[in-house]
């Protein structure tokens, strides 16, 4: 009975791939990025290096292409077996997981290679920032400085909008989101006009539901997501990228007059770094602990 207990002890529903395991998920099949294209990748981030996009994210999207045409073989069959034709759904892909963790550039780089394969699907990427209340509201409640937690986001309307994806609407519109004015843009819609891929990233993608309880019908995000990543690294790392980040930021966006961060700018190295390690023990820290970790299974 003991060894039973010793031998179960190590079951899990999860696989674990070394580096060289994972690169093997390409099965030979050819790069057919030319080299132009393989430098704009690595323009989406500078610190990506070419050997990531083809040890890590190519066999990735080698994967992910097995299931979206899965699932495309899947829909057609259903059609047929009970006689209806409905509107392509796309198929959503969750990307999650802490601030600066690399979800922006996972999804501009899964956007580039999975657009790439013999189907040439179109892919659109969303992001739950463009769902964050603006700043006016946030500051009427005292909640500017919750920005990214779960009660800075409009739940219904991004609940209401992946509905309307996974029920085949042809033209969505949703906010803006600007990273340089740290607001929704007003009077600036972006249209998502029914792709074949959606990737949906944001710290956020993975969290319940738990808004509009009297509501019939709830779900979670992740209930009408096809295929979720969960973003990981040690906190003190993701800690350092946030720090780099901010700092890159300073040289960068901070810069421009209309940046909500522009008087950050004008501060010294030091008090640049102080201050980008306050907001992350004070902010982004606990969102990662309380709100985030806990959706990484």
């Amino acid at each position: 009975m003991i060894k039973a207990i010793q031998q179960t002890s190590y079951l899990t529903p999860f696989l674990q791939f070394s580096r060289k395991k994972w690169m093997a998920l390409l099965n030979y099949i050819p790069v057919t990025l030319t080299p132009e294209e393989m430098s704009q990748l690595q323009d989406i981030n500078k610190d990506l290096s070419l050997e990531e996009v083809l040890n890590i994210y190519l066999p990735l999207s080698r994967l992910l292409n097995c299931y979206i045409s899965s699932n495309r073989r899947r829909q057609a069959a259903q059609e047929l077996s009970i006689g209806t034709e409905r509107s392509r759904i796309p198929y959503i892909i969750g990307i999650a997981g802490s601030v600066a963790v690399g979800k922006s550039t996972t999804a501009r780089v899964l956007q580039t290679l999975l657009s790439r394969w013999p189907e040439h699907r179109t892919v659109d990427i969303v992001t739950t920032d463009d769902f964050l209340y603006p700043n006016k509201w946030l500051k009427e409640r005292d909640l500017i400085n919750k920005k990214g937690f779960p009660q800075s986001y409009d739940v219904r309307s991004l609940r209401n909008f992946i509905s309307e994806v996974k029920s085949g609407v042809h033209r969505i519109t949703t906010p803006i989101y600007s990273h340089v004015i740290y607001d929704i843009v007003p009077y600036h819609n972006n249209i998502i006009a029914q792709p074949d891929i959606l990737l949906l990233e944001g710290l956020n993608v993975l969290q319940s539901n738990t808004d509009h309880l009297h509501d019939i019908y709830q779900f979670c995000f992740s209930d009408l997501i096809d295929f979720s990543i969960y973003i990981d690294a040690p906190k003190e790392i993701v800690q350092n990228w946030y720090i780099k980040r901010f700092m890159t930021f300073r040289k960068e966006a901070f810069l421009d007059p209309r940046s909500y961060f522009y008087h950050y700018a004008q501060l010294s190295d030091q008090e640049a770094i102080d201050i980008a390690r306050k907001l992350w023990i004070e902010i982004n820290a606990p969102n990662l602990e309380q709100n985030i970790c806990p959706t990484r299974p």
